[in-house]
């Protein structure tokens, strides 16, 4: 029988009796193919492949519910549907103005051939660079509520595929990365020797977290993920070494269950982006694709922005979030007695507003600026914070009416200490209080085990959580960087004022810890910001002997790689880290920090191999300058950059702000060199990136 296609409104309507007879259906975008098929036992199946080479061997998909273990087998396929769609839309803010969203979509409706006879929907979206597939509960009788115990998603690899991982891990996402390949994956001893992590439940020796970032032996690049986590636990992979098949792992809750779920419903997005060229997967807009639209309806409102803080100087020991040595130093009164080192003081956040309108930064960071900061870590307390009363040396009226004659915004800092239930209680008066005094954006943090008791960072109840305080967070206008949150999913694109997340391992572990090493930022882009922006908190320019718990300890990074930084790690709400006194002695690599935008209407990847290298370009939002941030793992590279993607016949000046020649990472971190030259669209620039180094460049036109 051959294939019927009526056309209604740009749908395609696939024939359902073809589909039924030969219980298979495919469909193809440019090299990327996606094949359907029920197997005998009737278990639902996939394969992706790309190129003429298979990405995605044939894998199961299905679940086990409280009620029915064997939601994955037993299946017909009723018939499916199929339609293209085409279209453009525009980010609010993003690393380019305009978006294509270009797929095919199949879906198969399956039934369950005996028992309850239950229903089930599978959508898979074929890209030119990739597939994304989510289950859906169509409307039963049998499926009202029910509760999803595991869910049996594969991804079977084709090889034993080099992998850039970190465990798998029910609270915490901040490792360092390992690169192995899949057959040695076993993440033991790295969640063992994890002692500068607060919180880790890691019970799967070989789980690992999405983004997973692979490389086949031929030359293959895959990233594996998820799109558009709402109302469900988050995807972990299980890894068996020896078949190197991934198997979905979701984040249980307190009693054990995966997920809750009311038909009609749906999952996540399974996002699988696959090309031969390592640029192509930091080009890919495939997840914020499969995102819905914005929700909000006004989003004048969201601004991105740089901004100073008081942070790091706490990071490293200079002065403390809290107020008083402990809630034990009290004078007679039974008054907490001042320290004499906290940082959130109202002279001293003066400082950073001075500097901030100075030099053109929006805006100003302030932690440990409410009480309770002397007993809120490791305690698992409902009610440490409030977050509306200041310490006593922290005058916010004050403060704000500052701020505001300079032109500078405050950022508010929520600090939940893991309990999400205190904050839930207590957001309307929080963002009542930011809108009172005209915070405009706010960092929360969940440091610590989450309340309620047994939940954890990565479930199903934290995720609600999480959207929760975003759409809390939009109805007063203010813009989001959440911390300790699961990774991103591309919610960028529905949440707009949900700018930013940590999320990832950021530069602070350079304050407290072994640090990061050298090729950490060369797999980040592959990995953590696959699903969105990342508040890494770059522009560290004392390197060494800063810290004064360990005075040899250092970043492992040149200063020329930390400015190019803003460039390779995205996010608009973009943090200038350091303390004010580092950035004086160097005003004039700092001019690179002032310049830098945090909005783009273009942005090409030049170059990529994760874990070795990564040269990013970006065109700023409404001009003709471009900016380019180069960097490198722990081994000097010379690259040479045509600059094609430059306008024809138009003549600009770069400013290169580059290692010297003298760089290292570890033993001469801090030296740089700058210089001017006039490019065009025909020029190449020759740079020399020092062990762990990196180059920042600003094109601006003529």
């Amino acid at each position: 029988m051959k294939k019927v296609f009526v056309y209604l409104f740009g749908m395609v309507i696939f024939n359902h009796a073809f589909a039924q007879q030969n219980k298979s259906i495919s469909a193809s975008m440019n090299k990327v193919k996606l094949e359907f098929m029920l197997d005998d036992q009737g278990r639902p199946t996939y394969s992706v492949g790309y190129d003429g080479k298979t990405a995605i061997k044939t894998s199961h998909l299905g679940f086990t519910l409280a009620d029915d273990s064997t939601f994955y087998k037993g299946f017909k396929l009723l018939g499916s549907d199929e339609k293209q769609v085409d279209e453009t839309w525009t980010p609010v803010w993003g690393e380019v103005n305009k978006i294509r969203n270009h797929y095919k979509q199949i879906t198969a409706h399956l039934q369950q051939t005996s028992g309850m006879k239950r229903s089930l929907d599978i959508v898979f979206r074929v890209f030119e660079d990739g597939v994304g597939f989510r289950y859906e509960f169509p409307k039963q009788p049998d499926l009202n509520y029910f509760i999803i115990t595991n869910e049996v998603t594969e991804f079977a690899l084709a090889a034993d595929d080099k992998a850039f991982w970190i465990p798998g891990d029910y609270d915490s996402n901040e490792y360092k990365y390992s690169t192995t390949k899949i057959s040695e994956i076993d993440n033991q001893k790295i969640v063992a020797e994890a002692t500068d992590i607060a919180v880790r439940v890691a019970p799967d020796r070989k789980a690992v977290q999405t983004p997973l970032m692979l490389k086949s032996p031929d030359g293959m690049y895959i990233n594996i993920h998820e799109a558009g986590l709402i109302n469900y636990s988050a995807m972990q992979l299980h890894v068996d070494n020896s078949t190197y098949k991934l198997t979905a792992a979701l984040v249980p809750d307190a009693v054990g269950n995966k997920a809750y779920l009311h038909a009609p419903d749906h999952t996540p997005w399974r996002t699988v982006i696959v090309s031969n060229k390592a640029t192509d997967i930091l080009e890919s807009k495939l997840i914020l694709n499969l995102n819905d639209p914005s929700a909000l309806e006004n989003t004048s409102w969201i601004k991105p922005m740089k901004f100073v803080g008081v942070w790091w100087e706490m990071q490293i020991g200079k002065s403390t979030w809290s107020y008083a040595k402990s809630m034990d130093d009290v004078d007679a009164n039974g008054k907490l007695k001042p320290s004499g080192i906290h940082g959130a003081n109202t002279a001293n956040v003066k400082r950073y507003i001075d500097f901030a309108a100075k030099n053109g930064i929006q805006g100003v960071l302030v932690e440990g600026w409410n009480v309770g900061w002397e007993d809120w870590f490791g305690n698992w307390k409902e009610n440490v914070f409030d977050f509306v009363t200041p310490y006593p040396d922290f005058d916010v009226a004050e403060i704000t009416s500052y701020a505001k004659s300079k032109g500078v915004s405050m950022i508010m800092h929520n600090e939940t200490s893991g309990s999400a239930t205190n904050y839930e209680r207590q957001m309307d008066t929080a963002y009542r209080f930011m809108n009172k005094y005209g915070y405009p954006s706010v960092k929360t943090g969940y440091v610590g085990r989450i309340i309620p008791r047994g939940e954890h960072h990565d479930g199903q109840w934290m995720v609600q959580h999480y959207v929760r305080v975003a759409q809390k967070a939009a109805e007063h206008h203010v813009m989001l960087d959440a911390h300790e949150p699961m990774r991103p999913t591309g919610l960028q694109r529905t949440y707009p004022n949900w700018m930013a997340c940590e999320a990832g391992r950021g530069n602070e572990y350079n304050a407290f810890s072994t640090g990061n090493p050298p090729e950490h930022e060369t797999i980040m882009p592959f990995t953590r910001l696959m699903g969105g922006p990342m508040d890494y908190t770059p522009g560290i320019f004392k390197l060494k002997g800063y810290s004064t718990a360990e005075p040899t300890r250092q970043v492992h990074t040149t200063l020329a790689k930390q400015l190019a930084l803003y460039v390779t790690l995205y996010s608009p709400l973009q943090m200038a880290a350091d303390l004010l006194e580092n950035y004086e002695g160097h005003m004039d690599a700092f001019q690179f920090i002032k310049d830098v935008p945090t909005d783009w209407d273009d942005t090409k990847i030049l170059e990529a191999e994760p874990g070795d290298y990564l040269t990013t370009a970006r065109k700023a939002k409404g001009t003709d300058n471009w900016f380019i941030g180069a960097i490198t793992d722990e081994n000097s590279r010379n690259t040479v950059l045509p600059l094609t993607f430059l306008d024809k016949g138009k003549k600009y000046e770069a400013t290169i702000y580059a290692d010297a020649a003298n760089s290292d990472w570890k033993n001469n971190p801090e030296a740089y060199q700058i210089k001017k030259v006039t490019v065009t669209s025909s020029s190449k620039l020759n740079l020399k990136l020092a062990a762990g180094g990196g180059a920042a460049i600003s094109i601006k036109a003529l």
